[in-house]
């Protein structure tokens, strides 16, 4: 598996979720809960990405990185001057999901194209982040 960098465009709109711990809540009949927690580790984040207004080329360049990861099953790597773009640094520790998290950003789907006018689109991303080992 290989980790391939996002283009380096910056998203005019961005959605975090950091994901849940995977846990198991079974309720009695009386009412009391018993929780059983199955890892550590955080799983299934999600980010969604929003670009407004930019380049045909660079929505293709959105849509060839969906393809190149996608064609072997790889991950995708944000940086500060993509997909990390002007988050601060203590979150972006977060969002980037590469270091101690062990969470790999994936596509969910196919990144959305909608054309503004010739030559300028705009483009939505949705990504999830597995818990997976290489």
């Amino acid at each position: 598996m290989t980790s391939i960098t996002f283009p380096n465009i910056e998203p005019t709109e961005r959605v975090y979720n950091p994901g849940n711990f995977p846990q198991r809540i079974f309720e009695s009949q009386n009412g009391s809960s018993t929780i059983i927690r199955y890892g550590s580790r955080r799983v299934n984040a999600s980010l969604q990405l929003g670009f407004s207004n930019i380049t045909d080329a660079q929505a293709a360049a959105i849509v060839a990185n969906y393809e190149d990861v996608n064609s072997v099953w790889n991950n995708v790597i944000f940086t500060a001057s993509n997909g990390l773009a002007g988050v601060g640094s203590e979150l972006a520790v977060y969002l980037e999901e590469n270091g101690l998290s062990g969470l790999k950003w994936r596509y969910v789907n196919a990144p959305q194209v909608s054309s503004v006018y010739p030559g300028i689109s705009s483009v939505n991303c949705r990504f999830v982040a597995y818990l997976d080992a290489d």
